[in-house]
């Protein structure tokens, strides 16, 4: 049985359609109105095998805060929603990717706790065309606000702008892969000691 999220959200903002299959094979379907942005999430999908649809019409006359931001937000809640109660997935995943001269190191424990450490090259290029490179961030803590994630992202060198953000997204997205594959070993079994998660 796959594992499905749907979100919609609707704001005085944003207007925003997340669907993620965990069990997908990469199929994407993104249109943020963010050129960049939808690169990055098109990377999410194909290199985590989500099939991922993402529609989202936002207030891009002020700027690309609101788009960026809700999506972020309606991603996690689908991702969440999609884990369902989580008993037999590995739970936690790493990956490290390498894009050229930048490199990143991307943990997640599906732990039902939100947090992120985040860090990465200082003095980056402010914009990659529309996009605010200082979204990255807010786009994790967003992600991670809702899908109730523990997250280390770590960029510990890189000088190109698209390049240190595309291998964050493109780590996350094997990080989560991992995370969220079932166990052959675990069927059945919720991998906590606490009995939740």
């Amino acid at each position: 049985m796959s594992r499905i999220g749907r979100v919609e959200r609707t704001t005085k903002e944003t207007s925003v359609l997340v669907e993620i299959d965990l069990d997908g094979t990469g199929k994407t379907d993104i249109s943020t109105g963010v050129g960049f942005y939808d690169h990055m999430l098109d990377q999410l999908g194909r290199h985590g095998l989500f099939d991922l649809t993402v529609k989202t019409e936002g207030d891009l006359h002020i700027d690309t805060h609101h788009t960026i931001e809700d999506t972020a937000l309606a991603l996690g809640a689908a991702f969440r929603q999609a884990l369902g109660d989580k008993v037999g997935i590995y739970r936690f995943g790493n990956c490290t990717v390498p894009l050229d001269e930048s490199l990143a190191q991307v943990t997640v424990d599906l732990s039902g706790r939100p947090y992120l450490v985040h860090t990465e090259p200082e003095n980056m290029a402010p914009m990659i065309g529309s996009y605010d490179t200082t979204m990255t961030r807010h786009i994790l803590e967003s992600f991670v606000a809702q899908a109730a994630v523990a997250l280390h992202v770590h960029v510990p060198y890189g000088r190109n702008a698209h390049h240190i953000v595309e291998c964050q997204f493109k780590a996350l997205a094997r990080a989560l892969r991992y995370a969220a594959e079932r166990d052959p070993r675990a069927a059945g079994i919720l991998p906590s000691t606490k009995g939740a998660l």
